[in-house]
């Protein structure tokens, strides 16, 4: 009689997934360790025990209109050129980093306009805003 043995290789039934789990938590753990790297640009300013630090000195700014007929406001004051320049200068005196906004109306002849700018080159003020609408 002869004897049949029963080994017989069958083909593997199941995958062997252990060294694709390791690979997958070390790519995991590589992930969670340099993504907040990447992402930290947030600059937080927080609040701190200490008193605020004090306030420079604001400069005072004057403001000088001029109407369609050519009238000369110095702080809603009616003013001539000549006084204009008496009162800035006195002014600039008492506070030498002044700045001065001037606005002209639409229909203003443009000499006077360049008056008052001529005024403000003279006493050499450097902050000089032109309003606009």
């Amino acid at each position: 009689m002869k004897k049949t043995s029963s080994r017989r290789h069958g083909t593997m039934a199941e995958l062997n997934i252990t060294p694709l789990l390791d690979l997958v938590f070390v790519l995991l753990v590589i992930f969670i360790i340099t993504t907040p790297q990447l992402m930290n640009n947030l600059e937080l300013n927080l609040p701190s025990g200490k008193a605020p630090p004090a306030k420079p000195h604001q400069p005072s700014v004057h403001h000088i209109i001029l109407n369609a007929q050519g009238v000369v406001f110095l702080d809603s004051k009616t003013v001539s050129v000549s006084q204009l320049k008496t009162d800035l200068a006195r002014d600039k005196e008492a506070d030498p980093e002044m700045g001065v906004v001037v606005k002209g109306d639409d229909l203003v002849d443009y000499q006077h306009m360049v008056s008052v700018l001529d005024v403000l080159q003279e006493l050499d003020i450097q902050k000089v805003g032109m309003a606009t609408q």
